[in-house]
């Protein structure tokens, strides 16, 4: 191998290079995509699955709280449809009440702030049949959120 020219070591390299990344990208892709041979399949099929990136230490979310969230939404191909990060605004709801799709409505109960969690949301929890925007119908969502501040209602 070291009589190879330079445009050789070259070639070797960038094919080493691509199976790394094949190496590491299928796993995250098939995630994603079952291998049941359906391209429209996504997990989950129904519900919310919630996966912790970074565990919170401040105040838990329970319903009625007000919270003030980050988020990066995409669809299964990557696409991102929307970011309160792009605007660098962050979103303010109150949980289980309605006033977002159900999917954050039960992905984000329980979360305590400082936390960071990816939120899969399937359709049924999401926008449905309908869709919405650039969302296509029957669409699994993906976010990946930040819980900045949960804010107790008067009462408790």
């Amino acid at each position: 191998m070291k009589n190879l020219n330079r445009n050789q070591w070259i070639a070797v390299f960038v094919g080493l290079a691509f199976l790394t990344y094949l190496l590491f990208t299928g796993p995250i892709i098939n995630l994603f995509n079952p291998s049941d041979g359906n391209s429209n399949a996504a997990m989950p099929q129904t519900g919310v699955e919630t996966q912790d990136i970074v565990v919170g230490e401040g105040a838990a979310a329970l319903p009625g709280d007000t919270l003030t969230v980050h988020y990066v939404g995409t669809l299964l191909d990557g696409k991102v449809f929307d970011s309160s990060r792009d605007r660098n605004t962050p979103l303010s709801f109150t949980l289980g009440v309605g006033q977002v799709i159900r999917g954050w409505d039960e992905g984000f109960s329980g979360m305590q702030v400082g936390g960071k969690r990816l939120l899969i949301v399937a359709p049924d929890y999401g926008y449905g049949e309908q869709g919405v925007g650039a969302i296509p119908p029957n669409s699994t969502l993906i976010f990946e959120v930040e819980l900045l501040d949960v804010k107790k209602p008067e009462s408790r």
